[in-house]
């Protein structure tokens, strides 16, 4: 990877809590929320985030990592066994869901953000997959080849190494996901009700 995309894979990595604030203060500001969207918006937002608590249920509070990429366990289990980054999709869903919620610029707006967010996470992934093929080695490379990064398989990967899931630490871990989400959705319901 060239040193410009390295350092910005990088950057991002560290600051991905914070790149999606942009997107959602326009979100915000140019809402224009409707009850059908509302609806599909939340479906989406409670889909993205089952996905999320899903797979921090298995890989645990490590996916709180803000500073460099890092692993103690190369998880391949629950909804890793269908798709690599299943927090990144989730959190995809998520924004997704949410930009369908306030209808801002319908539909350029939130396919804006979809497009960046693809971007950031396949630059952030290609940070975290040369760490992973480093520490894990012919075992992630042979898991990378059969699972595919975004868009998830059918039949799960068979996994050689089976790991168990917790659920309270998973939600323990996504108070802070879970806040956010339901602020911003509160606030996009309140708007519908204030207008």
């Amino acid at each position: 990877m060239p040193d410009i995309l390295h350092t910005l894979s990088k950057f991002l990595f560290r600051n991905r809590s914070y790149t999606p604030i942009p997107w959602l203060i326009l979100m915000l500001w140019f809402a224009e929320p409707n009850p059908t969207g509302i609806v599909l918006g939340l479906l989406l937002v409670f889909a993205g985030e089952g996905l999320r608590a899903w797979g921090v249920s298995y890989a645990g509070v490590e996916t709180r990592t803000t500073g460099d990429v890092g692993a103690s366990k190369l998880v391949t289990s629950g909804p890793f066994a269908f798709v690599r980054n299943p927090l990144y999709l989730g959190n995809i869903i998520i924004y997704t869901g949410l930009g369908v919620m306030s209808w801002a610029w319908w539909p350029w707006l939130p396919l804006a953000a979809v497009l960046w967010f693809l971007v950031q996470y396949y630059l952030i992934v290609k940070e975290e997959e040369r760490f992973l093929e480093q520490a894990f080695d012919e075992e992630y490379r042979q898991y990378r080849e059969q699972v595919p990064a975004f868009f998830p398989r059918f039949p799960p990967y068979d996994s050689p190494h089976k790991q168990a899931n917790d659920w309270r630490a998973a939600l323990r871990s996504e108070a802070r996901t879970l806040q956010a989400i339901g602020a911003v959705s509160l606030i996009i319901i309140v708007m519908y009700f204030v207008r």
